[in-house]
């Protein structure tokens, strides 16, 4: 791992292929065999070697064709347009694991999806309410996705989930939400779900992983 250090924090949604709740998170495997997912963040504060990349939105498409560990994964990021020459080497940089220690949330899924596709830079439409268990991303000519919360199927009701995980790589409390990912033409990883696993939460890493927020 390189010695350039980095930290970025900022509210993050991710969405995948599995059931509600996904049982990747409880160390089981993909409701379907294979992993499919969305993760996108804006960062409120975030720096990499004294690049600042605040309010910059990004993330990255996945498509494993099991488990997330069997690797053999496929990734693609993508960038907000307006960010510079710098910036976007910055967050390509921290998105391939390369500044990150070993069994960290970056490293582990670079490590996992050695298939690296074309970063895309594009106008995005961001929004994560994390309180409110609602996300919504539009990332032109590439991705569109939402989050809501899960919905009781008798009652209508919202079901409201928080989940914690003292131990976590990606995140220590996050909200399980319902999610709806379509991947458009300039996607190299195709995705289409309806109402599958999504969350809301807070990220804050740095090279080391998770830091407190």
């Amino acid at each position: 791992m390189e010695t350039t250090e980095f930290e970025i924090r900022g509210p993050a949604f991710a969405t995948c292929n599995c059931d509600w709740g996904c049982p990747c998170q409880f160390n089981a495997l993909p409701t379907s065999g294979q992993c499919e997912a969305l993760w996108a963040m804006r960062i409120e504060q975030g720096n990499l070697d004294g690049i600042r990349l605040d309010g910059l939105v990004w993330g990255t498409l996945f498509w494993w064709p099991g488990a997330v560990h069997e690797g053999d994964g496929k990734v693609q990021l993508f960038i907000e347009e307006r960010a510079s020459a710098d910036q976007r080497q910055a967050l390509e940089t921290i998105g391939r694991g390369q500044v990150s220690a070993e069994g960290t949330f970056f490293q582990i899924f670079a490590a996992m999806a050695p298939h690296l596709q074309p970063s895309v830079a594009a106008a995005i439409d961001f929004d994560c309410d994390i309180e409110a268990g609602k996300a919504h991303l539009n990332v032109k000519e590439l991705v569109k996705a939402e989050g809501t919360p899960i919905r009781n199927k008798v009652t209508g009701a919202e079901s409201r989930s928080r989940v914690t995980f003292p131990q976590g790589f990606e995140y220590n409390e996050a909200e399980f939400i319902s999610g709806k990912t379509h991947t458009l033409d300039k996607a190299a990883i195709k995705l289409d779900l309806e109402e599958s696993h999504a969350h809301v939460y807070y990220a804050a890493w740095n090279n080391d992983g998770i830091v407190a927020v």
